[in-house]
Order: structure tokens, then C-alpha cells, then sequence
């Protein structure tokens, strides 16, 4: 028997994606506040201070928290954006202390949930998705691999320099 999905059902399905993203970037990003302060900061800035592999667990979370935008729609200049922020957060984060310090502001699941809910909230036609999507998502793995990369070469200099030290 075939059922029909009605309107109200299919909100509610989008209500449940964006509780989804609302938790994860509010536990990424926004969890914990400093006591006596108004700042808050999440698990990204935390695992963020495990040298190069925090950064990467960050990047690699923030890949399924764009999966979940990509399955809501967002068009392939929103994902653009998103994977920007991402990739610039994944970055700085590199940096020792100066990129732990940008992680725990920048707070780049955050922009994107709230660049996500902008989107959508002119009521204006969406482009679709579909073949944007592989193309975006062959573009976060070459990211992913080029930070590999790029972590591997500074770790490389890092250790030729301690070593030319001694």
C-alpha cells in the first residue's frame, strides 16, 4: 500500500534536519561557556588543540554536518560557501596556538547553519542539487587530501628544523 507524503509530514522531516544541525553546530561550535563570560566555544575548538589530528577529526565532522545540509537542498553555491568555511577553519586550525585561538571564534559549523537557514528562509525556488553534489563532493575529498598533505609537509619541516637544531 503506497502512502502519501503530506505537507505537514514533510516539514516535520525538514523540522528533524534542522534540530540535527542545530545540535551538532551548537556542539561543535557554541557548547560550553567560560564562566563569568558571555563566550562560548565547543568540542571543535577542544579537539582542535590535539596538534594536526583535532584539525582533521573537525574537518572530517564537518564534512557529515554538510552532508546533512546537501540532503536538505542547499545549492551548489551555498555548498561553495560552506565547504569555504570549513576548509579556511581546518587551515588556521593548523596553525599552533594562533589557530587554536581562530577555532574557538570563527565557529564555522555555526556560519553554515545559520547561512542554510537564510537561505531557505527567502521562500524563493531552489536550484536542484543533483549533479552539483558529486562534483562538490569530489572537491571536499580533494580538500581533505590537500590538508593531509599540507599537514604531512609541515610535520616534515618541523622535524628537519628540531633536528637541524641539535
Amino acid at each position: 500500500m503506497e502512502t502519501k507524503t503530506t505537507t505537514s509530514e514533510s516539514a516535520d522531516v525538514q523540522d528533524k534536519d534542522i534540530r540535527k544541525l542545530e545540535t551538532l553546530a551548537k556542539l561543535m561550535d557554541n557548547q560550553f561557556v567560560v564562566p563569568f563570560t558571555n563566550w562560548r566555544f565547543g568540542l571543535d575548538g577542544i579537539i582542535g588543540l590535539v596538534p594536526y589530528v583535532g584539525d582533521i577529526t573537525g574537518f572530517v565532522i564537518s564534512g557529515f554536518l554538510l552532508r546533512i545540509m546537501v540532503k536538505k537542498g542547499a545549492g551548489p553555491l551555498l555548498m561553495l560557501r560552506m565547504m569555504g568555511n570549513f576548509v579556511v577553519d581546518a587551515i588556521v586550525g593548523v596553525v599552533p596556538f594562533l589557530g587554536d585561538l581562530f577555532d574557538f571564534g570563527f565557529k564555522a559549523n555555526r556560519r553554515n547553519v545559520n547561512l542554510l537557514k537564510a537561505y531557505y528562509a527567502d521562500g524563493k525556488a531552489k536550484p536542484a542539487v543533483g549533479k552539483s553534489v558529486a562534483f562538490l563532493g569530489f572537491i571536499f575529498f580533494l580538500m581533505f587530501v590537500a590538508m593531509i598533505w599540507a599537514l604531512w609537509k609541515i610535520a616534515a619541516w618541523l622535524l628537519t628544523w628540531v633536528w637541524g637544531l641539535f
